[in-house]
């Protein structure tokens, strides 16, 4: 607990002036025009709809909710795949639309992302070598292909691979394996901020472990900060420091893990993490299971007021009258009006 406050304060000090966080997302979104023909009406899918947090230097911030809520949208975006519709995010301070030369390849250099899956993320036709060099190469990083073979080598020792596995093909390897490799090109740019795309998604049991385990250790070596994307509860509260709570495109709840899964505030939350797995069956016989009624609404038609008013247990017609704000309460925030 003490660690998770250490970097929470980082983040909260950061914010108050002395030094810019490492990354901010202000109001941010991201909408896509998904109109089929030129006579169609016009539809827009908002995706990630007025988003806002921040993540400090050497945090881990996990970002969570069901399939379709935006999640991975968002960090896309951070990482500039997608292009921002509204708001800012800046690194270091700098708004990153507005770098250009120099900054610009600092930028794309330092901020990296691991894929969700490792089997598409990989070219079948280039050596693992070849994988983990291209980033140095594109970016002239090292005097010679020695050097960048050497610290490819190195690399993959640091993600738990033989260093002779260079010369082999991505199709020799598992779906573990693979992801190491992944890690490994990510790492070989020196970046200082990672965005995690569900990166044990679709790796066993066995070996997500793993991989989280791996992650950390990389952060405790190298000082990395991380917005983790995940679907797994349990997972995210065991790497991260701050959890955000997303919801068709907002954000509902965001604090330590502590707080949102010792004492959740928004009735999304609580329901969300009614559904995690309890391994003692008597203590899973008393819990209560909190019960969603019907699907996520569209994102391109989002009904007006509280986006989870249709499947929240405790809505009022007061919900359906405006969206609430996400509000500060000692630290950790909500969005619902009946707290």
């Amino acid at each position: 607990m003490a660690e998770h406050e250490n970097k929470t304060a980082v983040a909260t000090t950061a914010s108050q002036g002395q030094e810019p966080p490492m990354i901010s997302v202000e109001h941010v979104k991201t909408y896509f025009d998904v109109t089929k023909g030129l006579f169609s009406p016009k539809q827009i899918v908002k995706a990630v709809d007025d988003v806002s947090f921040i993540i400090g230097e050497k945090e881990t911030y996990g970002l969570v909710g069901e399939s379709g809520c935006g999640k991975s949208t968002l960090g896309r975006t951070m990482v500039q795949i997608h292009p921002v519709t509204g708001g800012r995010i800046l690194y270091r301070g700098k708004d990153v639309d507005k770098l250009r030369g120099a900054e610009r390849k600092k930028f794309t250099r330092e901020v990296q992302m691991i894929f969700q899956d490792p089997y598409a993320s990989l070219n079948p036709r280039m050596t693992v070598g070849e994988i983990i060099k291209e980033p140095m190469e594109i970016h002239k990083m090292y005097d010679s292909a020695k050097e960048r073979e050497e610290r490819a080598a190195e690399l993959l020792k640091m993600v738990g691979l033989k260093p002779d596995h260079i010369r082999r093909y991505p199709h020799e390897f598992s779906g573990g394996q693979r992801q190491r490799i992944s890690i490994a090109r990510t790492l070989s740019l020196n970046p200082c901020f990672i965005v995690c795309d569900e990166p044990i998604s679709a790796l066993d049991v066995s070996i997500q472990a793993q991989i989280i385990n791996l992650l950390k250790e990389i952060q405790d070596e190298l000082g990395i900060s991380y917005l983790f994307v995940a679907h797994d509860l349990s997972m995210v509260e065991y790497i991260s420091d701050r959890i955000g709570v997303m919801y068709l495109g907002h954000l509902v709840e965001e604090g330590t893990a502590d707080e949102v899964y010792g004492s959740p505030l928004h009735p999304y939350t609580k329901a969300l993490l009614s559904a995690i797995p309890v391994p003692d069956p008597d203590a899973a016989e008393k819990r209560k299971r909190i019960h969603l009624a019907g699907e996520l609404p569209t994102p391109i038609n989002p009904p007006p007021g509280c986006p989870f008013k249709g499947r929240c247990p405790i809505a009022t017609e007061e919900c359906g009258k405006a969206r609430p704000e996400l509000k500060d309460y000692n630290g950790h925030k909500a969005a619902c009006i009946h707290i």
